[in-house]
């Protein structure tokens, strides 16, 4: 009898130390995952309309909604940045702690058809930025998003753009905190950002 109660305390202690080993584990996985997250930053350096060169830098201590596209898209650009406008309409005077961007995925093109004045029928606080064929593939893959040309006879100019349609949120300090997949309503990313501002 003696020898089943140890029995039963021995397997009893190895299943306690099966269970604190697989919780040790998962810890320290949650634990890498959450610090390769927080490394993760971002970067551009695209100008805007006017030459003007801007980095993710210049918008430290705000937090940055960045999408990329092109003003040629026929839908998913145009209800995008009305979700964004919406966004900074209902954020009030919370507004002036994000800055929306969006980046050209076809930039050429886009510094061509004007692009200030395409984003500006969405909402004035969207940076619209159009660098050229080498630091556009930079940002893109910093992003790690994607924007590639396709030939489309149908297409003004010849061609379109396949590109990433999620809009991609930046923290104060330029951290990577989340993308919003399309389609996201309005609400629910205003909700989201008022969390964190």
């Amino acid at each position: 009898m003696v020898i089943d109660v140890l029995k039963s305390i021995r397997i009893a202690l190895w299943v306690a130390v099966a269970v604190a080993l697989v919780g040790l584990g998962a810890l320290l996985w949650h634990a890498d995952r959450q610090e390769q997250a927080a490394a993760f930053k971002p970067e551009f350096s695209l100008p805007d309309e006017a030459g003007t060169i801007h980095t993710a830098a210049d918008f430290r201590g705000k937090h940055v909604l960045v999408f990329f596209g092109f003003t040629n898209c026929p839908d998913i650009c145009p209800t995008a940045m009305a979700e964004v406008a919406q966004v900074m309409d209902d954020l009030g005077p919370e507004a002036a702690e994000v800055q929306p961007v969006f980046i050209s995925v076809d930039p050429a093109r886009d510094r061509a058809s004007g692009l200030s004045e395409y984003l500006d029928a969405f909402h004035p606080s969207i940076l619209g930025l159009a660098g050229d064929e080498a630091a556009t593939q930079a940002a893109v893959g910093s992003f790690k998003v994607f924007g590639e040309r396709h030939d489309d006879a149908s297409a003004p100019g010849g061609y379109t753009m396949s590109h990433s349609s999620s809009l991609y949120l930046l923290g104060p300090r330029g951290d990577w905190l989340r993308q919003f997949e399309y389609g996201t309503p309005a609400d629910d990313i205003t909700a989201d950002l008022k969390e964190r501002l």
